[in-house]
């Protein structure tokens, strides 16, 4: 058989699994995971490379109605991923059912014209699967150019074996983009900061985690073999600052030591992990604070 690869850009709402799905097909975590709206800010690119064919997937930004400048450019590098996709994984929730988002959402999506695979996710809360396809039906009727749907469970699992069957056969023939073992396009750099800011969205609640950004001012790899990373953890006000630190530096020593254990493991070697906190007035307000902060120099390139 022929060997197929392609590009494959996962489309969505806010919140809608894209991150999980990412993860799973990869086997390993490549995109962070929380519970916070606008957890992705960047096109994050999952390597999946099998004996029939290769895929290159691109985690993206919920589509969404922007609020701040921030959110103008999630949606600018969500919408500008499809643009040279071979194929859209186009994901709506069971569980939130049929939203003004997802209206949003497949007004992109049609106005590309690319072929979509439509994703149902979280049919694991559908009490039978006759449900769970009489909405996939109803998903279908919002987006054009829908050559499939799918029904499955990204947190567990349940379809997502053959929906990559499916995916590869679907692609190109073509040779493989990147070497095998390669699972992620993005920098280590980038990672150890996406690990740092997870670790706030996990442990901080009300509006921190969506004001947070993440700034790496070194990234060395000793003579030791420890690598020495010193970072930023980005607030936008002054009151925020001590939530971050917590009681007695207790808050930022637990994000600190979780997000040391997460790097130990992605980059194979011991970490030594420097945090501070610093306060920039409506960062996400400004082009050069939200580049630096929100990691989109690549993405906007």
């Amino acid at each position: 058989m022929a060997f197929k690869s392609g590009v494959v850009s996962l489309v969505g709402k806010p919140n809608v699994g894209k991150s999980t799905l990412v993860n799973r097909f990869v086997g390993e975590k490549i995109a962070i995971v929380s519970d916070k709206v606008q957890t992705t800010r960047n096109r994050i690119g999952g390597i999946v490379t099998t004996e029939k064919g290769q895929v290159i997937f691109y985690d993206t930004p919920g589509i969404h109605k922007p609020l701040h400048k921030l959110g103008w450019y999630l949606v600018k590098i969500a919408v500008g991923a499809l643009n040279g996709s071979d194929l859209l994984l186009v994901m709506v929730d069971y569980e939130d059912g049929i939203k003004a988002s997802d209206h949003l959402v497949a007004r992109h999506v049609n106005a590309s014209k690319i072929p979509v695979f439509l994703v149902v996710n979280k049919i694991d809360i559908a009490p039978n699967s006759t449900r769970a396809t009489e909405f996939a039906v109803k998903a279908r009727e919002l987006f054009e150019n829908v050559e499939k749907h799918f029904l499955i469970s990204a947190e567990r699992g349940d379809g997502v074996t053959e929906l990559l069957d499916e995916i590869i056969e679907r692609l190109p023939e073509g040779p493989k983009l990147y070497p095998e073992d390669v699972i992620t396009d993005r920098s280590s750099r980038f990672m150890a900061a996406e690990i740092i800011r997870e670790k706030v969205l996990l442990l901080t609640k009300e509006e921190i985690p969506h004001s947070t950004g993440v700034y790496i001012h070194d990234f060395i790899e000793k003579e030791n073999g420890v690598l020495f990373i010193r970072a930023d953890i980005v607030v936008e006000r002054q009151s925020q600052k001590p939530i971050i630190i917590g009681k007695h530096g207790s808050m930022i020593k637990e994000i600190g030591m979780l997000a040391r254990q997460d790097m130990e493991y992605i980059f194979d070697t011991k970490v030594y992990l420097e945090l501070f906190v610093k306060v920039r007035k409506k960062w996400r307000e400004k082009d050069n604070f939200i580049q630096d902060f929100a990691n989109l120099k690549e993405d906007l390139e």
